[in-house]
């Protein structure tokens, strides 16, 4: 059983003017934040600023904050308004900005099989719908649970459920029709 205090305590401890707290919280979510900023934006460019913006709004918002959802639901709330504001001002956005996750895949040679594997995954999570797209990262990637993502999305736990069911099936369909497609290349 763990004694480290919530991330709800560290945030009302830091709201109390605990810098320390902060300090804690930035360690836990810096980079699932980084993550789910990297998989959402539509642009490269995007990503540090938004993460770092997102850091300093908790900032100023820290001295109204109420322990109303989980403070990883709280923290990914604010990123995800920031990057709706981004898109509302810039309606046309080439998908060639989006960020390249594959550039973290390991480079050794023999891993060339898992590189493409993760290759090809990224390519198809990032094929899918906006929120299909959100509802898997979040879970997969940043951990949320059903709970947590139909807050942060305002959506029903059902249609999240569903978002989560739809995008698992469209992935599966295009990774095995990407392996066909390689088999017959062989």
């Amino acid at each position: 059983m763990s004694t480290d205090p919530s991330d709800e305590t560290l945030m009302l401890r830091y709201a109390g003017g605990d810098a320390a707290a902060f300090r804690e919280l930035y360690q836990r979510h810096q980079r699932g934040l980084y993550r789910f900023v990297a998989w959402r934006s539509p642009r490269r460019d995007w990503v540090d600023e938004v993460a770092q913006e997102s850091w300093i709004a908790l900032h100023q918002a820290r001295e109204r904050y109420q322990v109303t959802a989980t403070f990883r639901t709280f923290l990914y709330q604010i990123a995800r308004n920031r990057l709706i504001d981004l898109q509302r001002q810039s309606p046309h956005l080439s998908t060639d900005d989006a960020p390249d996750l594959e550039s973290e895949v390991p480079a050794a040679e023999a891993m060339l099989e898992t590189q493409q594997l993760n290759a090809a995954l990224h390519r198809a999570i990032r094929a899918l719908p906006g929120e299909q797209k959100e509802a898997l990262v979040l879970q997969q990637f940043s951990g949320l649970s059903l709970e947590e993502i139909a807050a942060l999305t305002s959506a029903p736990i059902e249609t999240v459920k569903s978002r989560l069911r739809y995008a698992m099936r469209k992935l599966r369909e295009q990774l095995s029709n990407g392996m066909a497609a390689q088999e017959e290349q062989a």
